[in-house]
């Protein structure tokens, strides 16, 4: 379910963690001006940890049911990301150089408007734990009455610590890619992103008694193959709900390829081997 209304530029957020769509908006337009240049607000060098206002948006969806599994929602999407994923399903938002083209002003008049409709936000991206501004952004969706979800791929896990501490969050929904080590830096494209990934989520499970989750693995086909590999490991350190997510086209970079001969068995196959790993529960969310 997505609301008639969008706000910003973007593309199509994967699954449950796939988000709304991002339509292309007068505002993605915004966001292409901006890299030639043409800033349509002040960039924020120093951005200030305790206001919300510094938090840089690329784009905001008023009604999400897609973000956080049975909730409904509005989603935020925070720009720019540390990574370079290969399958990224809104590419359009990585670079952390552009600034937002939506203001926390916007955020708050939706939630003040939908106040009995809406469970909570999620704040995406992106990578929203980029942004230092995060916490207080989040802090002020709890004054307003509503729940926050976080979608994440565990770049900053000293971050998240300190936002779960805080009791920011009430779910997370958590993306491991692959195996520490080489597998990973071909997803992420970047040097020690895997063992960041899987301290982010150590620290999650520490607090699993206060805040829900979800952890998953997105495949394609050019991706490594050790799925299964993952999905065994996140199981022996106690997670309780994992998701296999199928990379789609829709969003990411123009020479992404989706599928290949054979691939989408390749994926049915894994999603029956982990669907009898003992997970209380397994998702599969097929490209279709």
């Amino acid at each position: 379910m997505k609301d008639e209304e969008s706000y910003g530029g973007g593309a199509f957020p994967p699954h449950s963690g796939e988000a709304s769509s991002l339509e292309r908006t007068e505002s993605l337009e915004r966001i292409k001006s901006c890299e030639h240049g043409e800033q349509q607000r002040p960039y924020i060098v120093r951005p200030n940890a305790d206001n919300p206002r510094d938090l840089q948006i690329a784009g905001l969806v008023p009604m999400s049911a897609v973000d956080w599994p049975s909730k409904l929602v509005a989603t935020v999407f925070c720009q720019g990301c540390p990574w370079l994923c290969p399958y990224c399903h809104n590419h359009a938002i990585i670079d952390p150089r552009i600034p937002g083209v939506v203001d926390w002003e916007r955020v708050e008049a939706l939630l003040k408007k939908r106040h009995d409709l809406l469970d909570g936000v999620v704040f995406s991206g992106g990578e929203a734990t980029r942004q230092i501004s995060l916490g207080a952004a989040m802090r002020r969706v709890h004054e307003m009455g509503f729940s926050v979800g976080l979608h994440t791929a565990g770049p900053y896990p000293s971050r998240l610590k300190d936002l779960l501490a805080a009791g920011l969050v009430d779910w997370v929904g958590m993306d491991i890619k692959a195996m520490p080590g080489a597998a990973y830096e071909q997803v992420a494209q970047r040097p020690q992103a895997g063992v960041k990934a899987w301290e982010s989520l150590q620290v999650l499970l520490q607090y699993e008694d206060v805040v829900d989750y979800e952890v998953r693995v997105t495949v394609y086909p050019q991706g490594p193959r050790d799925v299964l590999e993952v999905a065994r490991a996140v199981r022996d350190m106690g997670v309780h709900t994992f998701a296999l997510q199928q990379a789609r086209s829709t969003g990411a970079p123009s020479d992404f390829l989706a599928t290949t001969d054979g691939w989408d068995e390749r994926v049915i196959r894994w999603a029956q081997e982990i669907k009898h790993m003992g997970f209380r529960q397994f998702i599969f969310r097929p490209a279709v």
